[in-house]
């Protein structure tokens, strides 16, 4: 057996004894569940992923059940996983592969990065993996194993360090058994090399990585460059109507999200002109912050019990809801929380 590296050689010797070898997408090569599990697994942990692959491939079995659901079954589903543009996307591109591919999967990395959500490292993952091609991944974890290994200095996010370890990321993936090798490179930052405590002693690299070697661990890689992280805020409205049912908006398609079903929202400066516009009484719940990777949310709730009825606007869509869960829609985690108490 020949090997692009000695790393690639030592990895794949520590991925025989240690490797994951029985998470739930790893049951079939086939690009489908791959494709599904890799978008999933974008800035979320295995252990969160897991109930939620395998509720949506029990749902969605094949790609045809996929490209066919409405776009609210498939949010429905992705509720409490976050980033939902990659739910869009994945429905985006199911339809696409179904009805302009005749069905079929792209089988290398150039066309796989044409589709919707899908970049050049989760493209690579699906060639490598599905399609046994020599093709490179630069995740997350792949970033840590090989800044740490190489002491590659400075922020991933940079463009020349990212070059640089897409580099290392290409010279490193062997022609052969690139399959294994993707998943152990994944499952060693996943598992071994962590991003704080590392299991150093347990690395098949304890010898050759440089920055365990000159006790430099916590150098790499590089930190993001600190900013003032704003706070952005809004308000609520949980408009209850006489027999106990809150109504519901669509969100606009734009946006973190995008395609949700939220409470209706306004600005502070525009909550007198809307509740005046709303015949009934108003309690103001305790406020809370929601996060999001570049700013924090502060959220005030206002509960609204009306006492008639409302005049509800053409250019969004509605809907009432009576039952927690019962309706097959996708939901901010703020409404999902609130709704759960509410109802």
């Amino acid at each position: 057996m020949s090997y692009s590296t000695k790393f690639s050689k030592d990895l794949l010797t520590w991925f025989d004894r240690h490797g994951r070898l029985n998470l739930p997408w790893q049951r079939s090569s086939d690009p489908y569940p791959v494709w599904v599990s890799e978008i999933m697994l974008q800035q979320t942990q295995v252990s969160t992923v897991i109930p939620f692959f395998e509720k949506f491939m029990a749902t969605f079995p094949h790609l045809e059940d996929l490209a066919n659901a409405s776009l609210d079954e498939v949010l429905h589903l992705w509720t409490g996983l976050g980033y939902y543009a990659r739910a869009r996307n994945l429905h985006k591109t199911a339809q696409s592969i179904i009805n302009d591919q005749q069905g079929i999967f792209p089988s290398n990395q150039e066309s796989l990065i044409q589709l919707p959500g899908i970049g050049r490292s989760t493209a690579g993952a699906i060639a490598a993996i599905s399609f046994h091609q020599q093709a490179a991944i630069l995740d997350g974890n792949v970033k840590r194993v090989l800044s740490r290994c190489f002491a590659v200095p400075g922020w991933p996010g940079k463009k020349t360090v990212t070059d640089q370890l897409w580099q290392l990321a290409e010279v490193n993936t062997p022609s052969e058994r690139v399959a294994d090798y993707t998943q152990a490179i994944m499952d060693l930052g996943a598992t071994i090399c962590k991003k704080t405590s590392p299991a150093c002693d347990s690395c098949p690299f304890q010898k050759s990585c440089i920055a365990l070697q000159t006790a430099t661990i916590d150098q790499y890689p590089g930190r993001k460059p600190k900013t003032a992280r704003p706070t952005r805020s809004t308000c609520m409205l949980i408009i209850r109507n006489t027999k106990g049912a809150i109504l519901l908006q669509r969100r606009t398609n734009e946006g973190l999200w995008g395609g949700l079903f939220s409470f209706p929202e306004c600005r502070e400066d525009e909550l007198s002109a809307q509740l005046s516009a709303l015949p009934g009484s108003t309690n103001y719940l305790a406020p809370f912050k929601h996060s999001f990777t570049h700013y924090d949310l502060l959220i005030q709730p206002i509960l609204i019990e009306l006492q008639g009825p409302i005049r509800q606007s053409q250019e969004s869509e509605t809907c009432w809801v009576s039952q927690f869960g019962k309706d097959k829609i996708g939901l901010t985690k703020p409404a999902t929380q609130l709704l759960a108490n509410l109802l």
